[in-house]
């Protein structure tokens, strides 16, 4: 059975855009996001929210360049490899490879994705993730905290939510980005 692990790179107020939608504050250094990378590599399949997919989706010809940085190769290759299941109302077909369009987060579908999986599966995109934390969906927390107050803008987490947690892990960077990892406890 998968885990399904929400990420986000947040402001250390807790958003993941500021008020103009701007997230330019979170680009990490080349350490963090070889981190990032350990993170994002045991997910077989991502479940996005269309905003962060239309974000992400430059992936797929970064992938297909010869001169990039390791890390960024990397990440590259962890995107190309996994499955992508977008989750959009508009969207008919989707613009990468290895990628799926649903128009509804069923709650139940993604338990058993949970269930029938051999590998982890990432959620990303605040809304979207939103609705997995409060359907009890999500196992694991990780937030990558970037030295910034923006604020205002798009919140990680939803408003109302209660969640235990236990602590995974916390690290620091030279960079002034820290780490902060959870796992849900009472996950459904």
């Amino acid at each position: 059975m998968g885990k399904l692990n929400y990420a986000a790179n947040i402001s250390l107020d807790g958003y993941i855009c500021d008020a103009e939608g701007k997230f330019d504050w979170s680009m990490p250094d080349e350490v963090t996001h070889g981190f990032i990378n350990d993170l994002e590599r045991g997910a077989g399949t991502l479940l996005l929210g269309r905003k962060l997919y239309d974000v992400l989706k430059v992936w797929d010809q970064i992938h297909r360049s010869e001169d990039n940085p390791a890390v960024i190769a990397d990440y590259a290759s962890i995107w190309s490899e996994a499955h992508k299941i977008v989750y959009s109302t508009t969207m008919i077909e989707p613009e990468t490879e290895r990628t799926e369009v649903r128009s509804v987060f069923d709650e139940q579908d993604v338990r058993l994705m949970k269930e029938a999986s051999e590998t982890d599966l990432s959620i990303g995109g605040a809304m979207l993730a939103a609705q997995a934390l409060q359907a009890g969906l999500v196992d694991e927390i990780h937030f990558i905290i970037s030295p910034i107050i923006v604020g205002g803008g798009k919140r990680a987490l939803p408003d109302g939510l209660r969640l235990e947690l236990k602590t995974l892990g916390q690290r620091s960077f030279a960079s002034g980005v820290a780490y902060l990892g959870y796992r849900v406890s009472n996950v459904s």
